[in-house]
């Protein structure tokens, strides 16, 4: 419940919202007066149930606070040293990382991978031998979003092998599709050039270094916390709890885990171009080849946000989405994971920056605080209605999706049968890139089983296509498809143009 005097508060703020040049440091309390009760205000509107928030301005935290609880139908508050997912913005620490070992000597940007590690390979020679530590970090390398190959797999020695199978879909720089697989390609790199693990060498080098000693590599070594947020899922307008699920095999591209309080440090660190208490921990033209513009981002890869910001340009450079925003350069990123998210805003011309965390699924408030913020103390104006327009934007895409879907079901012939019995579908099935799967039938239903506990639970469809459920509730519903052969006999199945081949030994499940 918010107090009167808070109430009382708000009303200065606007009252003193024109103040002159020499009354500045009452200025920031008004913005952050102003802020602060804005975030109060939208988040029932998002149902998020906790957020923490941190703003950074010429090198000092000029806002940080925690909002809700870490969990759903729990006490703990969302506090500013809960620690929460880093997620993607993970992305931009571990180019921090690859560029400490350009100016070591020890890696240059335009080294070739497969020279440094053998055995990277994807399914293009061309492109294998000519992709450089730097095309790791900018999702131009051809590769297409490939997600489900660490989602099975969580060995990193496994994916590494195995993105040998994937075919590139376009040209090796000539688009952009954002993945993560080559960010735990980066991760081997560190690995094999530093003699450390990408976790030690990003805990020593980095977070040790600026004193974030709240902030964790990996959610294992976090394990020992308590003060940490429950990741939590939206399902018809009803916020679940949700298990967290750890994805070790690309750790590298999102798996840190932060706070408010420590998490300033790594802004006022990039803002102050790699600098540390008075100790420049990169070289001035390594730190600017983070943040120089490295492909063009096509509209279809960028964020629905820039329907309503309308940036004349968009840009990815080293673990950094770029565009303008009101005449300055933003460089930005989000970070998504089950059930939590995350973004990070640096204006760097501006000395300026906000961190977001939040413990809800896509919850896209983080996009709309970060504008309010940049329109605030940037622009000293709070004319805009960030959290409602980018509501409805967000309402909109969703409503578009189902009607899309409902139009796609309404084209599903009804009264067909499978081709087969149930336990003609059974066996084991192989995929070269993404190993097994086991196709068995319980309780009269088709269930297949795929590495690391993820079980898809099969409903007939049409003809040889059925809907499938994983046990991950709030995960999208996958069709699958099975194919005969001219013997009648299933050959293969697709799931969401994921193709596994049966081997010619059924074997059952149970």
């Amino acid at each position: 419940m918010r107090t009167f005097a808070l109430s009382g508060l708000f009303l200065l703020t606007l009252y003193s919202s024109a103040q002159t040049k020499s009354q500045k440091g009452s200025t920031v309390l008004t913005q952050a007066s102003i802020f602060d009760e804005y975030i109060q205000d939208a988040m029932p509107l998002w149902k998020v149930p906790g957020l923490s928030v941190t703003v950074v301005k010429d090198g000092k935290v000029i806002f940080k606070k925690g909002y809700g609880k870490v969990e759903l139908g729990k006490p703990a508050a969302f506090d500013t040293s809960t620690i929460a997912i880093c997620a993607s913005t993970t992305k931009a620490m571990t180019a921090v990382c690859v560029a400490m070992l350009v100016d070591a000597g020890k890696l240059k940007w335009s080294d070739k991978v497969a020279d440094i590690l053998p055995g990277f390979k994807i399914n293009d020679v061309y492109a294998t031998s000519q992709i450089t530590v730097k095309d790791l970090l900018t999702h131009n390398a051809g590769l297409g979003n490939a997600d489900w190959l660490w989602v099975v797999q969580k060995d990193d020695d496994y994916i590494l092998k195995h993105m040998q199978y994937l075919t590139p879909s376009y040209s090796l720089r000539s688009s952009f599709i954002y993945q993560n697989l080559m960010y735990g390609v980066a991760g081997r790199v560190i690995e094999k050039v530093s003699g450390k693990k990408w976790q030690d060498f990003i805990t020593d080098n980095l977070f040790h270094v600026l004193g974030m000693n709240r902030t964790f590599a990996t959610y294992e070594y976090s394990s020992k916390e308590t003060n940490r947020i429950s990741p939590h899922f939206m399902i018809n307008d009803t916020v679940h709890v949700i298990p967290y699920i750890d994805y070790p095999g690309v750790s590298a591209a999102g798996a840190v885990w932060s706070c408010a309080t420590d998490i300033s440090k790594w802004m006022m660190f990039m803002l102050d171009s790699a600098t540390w208490n008075g100790k420049r921990l990169l070289k001035p033209e390594t730190f600017a080849e983070l943040m120089k513009p490295q492909a063009i981002i096509p509209a279809n890869e960028f964020y629905p946000t820039m329907r309503i910001t309308k940036p004349h340009w968009t840009t990815y450079g080293l673990g950094w989405f770029q565009q303008d925003y009101r005449g300055k350069m933003l460089e930005f990123h989000t970070g998504s994971l089950d059930g939590a998210v995350a973004i990070i805003g640096l204006v760097p011309d501006e000395h300026f920056g906000i961190y977001i965390f939040e413990n809800l699924d896509h919850a896209e408030l983080r996009h709309a605080l970060m504008l309010k913020a940049l329109d605030l103390w940037l622009f000293n104006d709070n004319s805009k209605d960030w959290t409602n327009d980018l509501f409805r934007l967000y309402s909109k895409l969703k409503a578009d999706s189902k009607q899309k879907q409902k139009e796609s079901d309404a084209k599903r012939v009804m009264g067909t049968k499978p081709s087969l019995p149930l336990d003609g579908y059974t066996g084991k099935y192989t995929s070269d890139i993404y190993g097994e799967a086991q196709i068995a039938i319980k309780d009269g239903t088709l269930f297949i089983k795929y590495p690391n506990d993820n079980i898809l639970k099969l409903e007939h469809w049409n003809y040889d296509i059925f809907k499938g459920t994983f046990n991950h509730f709030w995960w999208d519903k996958s069709t699958v498809q099975f194919i005969l052969d001219g013997e009648g006999k299933v050959s293969q199945f697709e799931m969401d143009g994921m193709i596994y081949k049966r081997e010619a030994e059924a074997s059952n499940l149970h």
